[in-house]
């Protein structure tokens, strides 16, 4: 039996659409429900649906006096209410948002400009000058709203940038039919439902942020909950609790964090959601000792957000990312195509998946190099037992090889965390002279470490072959901006403070 799973059945988006009028398609009805909520430790901003529509329209009447249809506007505004506002206003007037994060360095953002070419640019920091004043956002709330800009499903929506974890950012076209895909994650991952507080602990800017904590909750319908741009994340029990969060959301080191944090009762907490990289059994375990409740977790990536995920109601054993949300089809593919089950292979999303990008932003080489025939191919390893659940493996481009033999950094850091004093590991092959390469094992301890001791836990679940030649301890391990640990800057580090650069 071949690693595949191929859905159907699940509806097209409708033609015309519009991303943003879908998103506020409750907003008539719901017109006094809060829709989003900026929660601060002094106080909160609501902002209920009625408002939500009205800004949105009214800011695509705004930039239409600025641009065109079809133009790019560079929307760098942190974690503001003007930032899904304005993503969505354009998105309404046909006009496509690019969106940064605030901590982007200067080069990098003028690089963005440079390939982007966008008509308008608008920054939140006053030291920072957009081409449109930042202020100007709010007082286009209340101009005459605009009509939404209805068209083909498969024109392009918005642009955001990948991590960079394996590799420089680069811009991620999607479609307007995106949001509609999104749908397959209510069940699949979320149970969201209309009642729902759902509070996401990310930046506004992160496509797990934008989707899960914003854009998914007002499309059924539910309130959005995000913590101000000062709240710490020892705040973020306290905020849970007195806004009563019913689906929390977050990467797996915030919730590494709140581990350490006190955890008042959380009567209305069903259950929290995890994405950016996999949670150990430990996480797991002392997530549900403290809250009660379990983590569900998914699998994605900006190219297609998730489409691997577990869920309220699907179960899925504890070391599996999760299993094919209905309505996905996704494979395990080697070089002929989809493999047997329990072979490890490249996680492949098929072409006409309404979720899947759009494009690379101006490489259509390197676009269709990101394809075997009908798949598209992720750069991540993972095998798919027979009930269809998929264990990830590793990036394609951080296996290691160790006398001949490919071994997942995920196996090593594993080992490491298993034991009662490591919080944090990662793994990756290191060279210790020219073409000679060894495993090494960083990790972050709760207390001292006895060398030996450690090497010896580790030597009893792991096979001789994958055992780390070199163990370090580390104050901390290098992640990038949305939290994704860096092997690679590990590697680096190291090969060139040995010399071997």
């Amino acid at each position: 039996m071949l690693s595949l799973v191929q859905s159907d059945g699940f509806p097209p988006a409708p033609d015309p659409f519009n991303l943003a009028a879908y998103v506020l398609g409750h907003a008539d009805r719901l017109a006094n429900k809060t829709a989003l909520l900026i929660m601060d430790v002094d106080g909160s901003a609501h902002f209920d649906y009625q408002f939500l529509k009205r800004a949105v329209l009214g800011t695509a009447t705004g930039l239409l006096k600025h641009m065109k249809p079809g133009d790019y506007i560079v929307l760098q505004l942190g974690n503001t209410p003007e930032f899904p506002i304005a993503f969505l206003g354009a998105i309404a007037a046909g006009i496509i948002p690019v969106s940064l994060s605030d901590a982007l360095p200067e080069q990098e953002y003028a690089d963005v400009v440079a390939t982007i070419k966008p008509a308008v640019e608008v920054r939140a920091r006053v030291n920072r000058q957009g081409t449109l004043p930042f202020a100007a956002l709010r007082r286009f709330w209340n101009l005459p709203p605009a009509e939404f800009s209805y068209g083909d499903p498969n024109r392009p929506a918005y642009v955001i940038y990948t991590s960079g974890t394996s590799g420089r950012p680069t811009a991620v076209v999607h479609a307007h039919r995106a949001i509609w895909a999104r749908r397959m994650m209510w069940d699949g991952w979320y149970g969201l439902r209309e009642d729902d507080r759902m509070m996401h602990a990310g930046a506004f800017n992160w496509t797990y942020t934008l989707g899960t904590g914003l854009l998914d909750p007002w499309s059924i319908g539910a309130t959005a909950l995000i913590p101000g741009q000062d709240v710490t994340p020892d705040q973020l029990p306290m905020l849970m609790d007195r806004f009563g969060a019913t689906l929390f959301a977050a990467a797996p080191g915030v919730y590494r964090k709140l581990l350490r944090a006190d955890m008042p009762q959380l009567p209305n907490l069903r259950h929290g959601l995890s994405a950016g990289e996999k949670m150990s059994k430990r996480e797991h375990d002392a997530w549900g000792a403290k809250t009660g409740t379990r983590v569900f977790e998914a699998f994605g990536m900006s190219e297609c957000s998730t489409f691997i995920s577990s869920g309220p109601q699907t179960a899925t054993p504890i070391e599996a990312a999760g299993i094919v949300q209905a309505g996905r089809s996704v494979a395990i593919i080697g070089d002929d195509g989809p493999l047997p089950y329990g072979s490890v292979g490249q996680i492949g999303i098929y072409k006409d998946d309404p979720g899947l990008m759009l494009g690379y932003f101006g490489q259509p080489t390197e676009t269709a190099a990101r394809y075997q025939g009908d798949w598209f191919l992720t750069g991540d390893l993972a095998k798919m037992d027979r009930i269809g659940a998929i264990t990830y493996v590793g990036r394609a481009d951080d296996m290691m090889n160790a006398g001949g033999y490919r071994v997942s950094p995920i196996e090593v850091e594993d080992a490491l965390t298993a034991h009662p004093k490591v919080s944090e590991a990662a793994a990756c092959a290191v060279q210790v002279r020219t073409g000679v390469f060894v495993i090494a094992g960083f990790y972050v301890a709760t207390d001292v470490i006895d060398e030996d001791e450690l090497h010896q836990f580790i030597a009893a679940r792991l096979a001789a072959y994958k055992l780390p030649r070199i163990l370090i301890g580390r104050d901390t391990l290098p992640r990038g901006a949305n939290n994704k640990l860096l092997r690679k800057a590990l590697r680096d580090e190291w090969e060139t403070s040995h010399g071997q650069t």
